[in-house]
């Protein structure tokens, strides 16, 4: 099944070889590791690789690759899933929780990763790991009631991104993270969105608020932040919940 997914955005499986009880698969070789390594590691050289044209590449990389047609779903989009290639265009690896398409139930299963692309999306903007980070209240929600969005924006950009583009994004993930799921945009839509052909609605705090309570935690997050980040206590307080 693996073997047979062929997509620009997705890692390219060659081939496996069994021998006794061991299993080798032979995946394609990605050069700058992955988006986690990059951009979450101490390494300065490496992180100057994600200026913000870059970042945006990167986002619209892992949408086309949730969006492709291909009747299979894949249930655990985090960076360290997420390789890079010579020319830092990503492409989702580690199919492990995936599973094949069911009519009955694509709807959810690709809002689910459409969430969790969204919690993805802010990392990629901040630089900071999702549940590392601690707050009060989910830090997004914070910036964006008080007025301060930009602040969320990774230092180590300097000033050297567009404004619009970044609240562009930010409000694309927040949509993505919607508390409900019939107002979540299709991968198709979010494609569209970050690439500036479609209008992101304007999310106001007073919304925010109301669609993103705190007293709401969705396990399949708890389960993919669990697995993201080791290390993690449980009073740390993330970016943005989702639903």
């Amino acid at each position: 099944m693996i073997s047979a997914l062929q997509h620009p955005n997705l890692v390219r499986l060659y081939g496996c070889c069994i021998e006794g009880k061991q299993l080798l698969l032979v995946y394609e070789y990605m050069e700058n590791n992955s988006l986690a390594h990059v951009l979450f590691g101490t390494n300065e050289i490496e992180a100057t690789k994600l200026d913000w044209r870059t970042r945006q590449r990167i986002c619209v990389n892992i949408v086309k690759g949730l969006e492709s047609t291909l009747k299979i779903v894949h249930r655990d989009i985090k960076g360290t899933n997420i390789l890079l290639d010579k020319d830092m265009n990503a492409k989702i690896s580690d199919f492990g929780m995936a599973k094949l398409d069911d009519e009955d139930n694509t709807h959810i299963d690709t809002r689910i990763a459409g969430t969790i692309f969204g919690v993805v999306a802010l990392e990629i903007v901040s630089g900071m790991n999702n549940i590392k980070f601690r707050r009060d209240e989910n830090f997004v929600l914070y910036l964006q009631k008080n007025g301060d969005i930009m602040e969320m924006v990774d230092p180590r950009l300097g000033s050297a991104f567009n404004k619009k583009e970044v609240v562009r994004m930010i409000n694309v993930a927040l949509l993505c993270t919607n508390q409900s799921p019939a107002l979540r945009p299709a991968m198709s839509t979010v494609v569209s969105m970050l690439e500036g052909k479609t209008d992101v609605e304007e999310l106001v705090p007073s919304r925010l608020s109301d669609q993103s309570g705190d007293e709401l935690v969705n396990p399949l997050f708890n389960k993919f932040a669990q697995a993201s980040f080791n290390g993690s206590s449980s009073e740390t307080k993330p970016l943005v919940k989702s639903f």
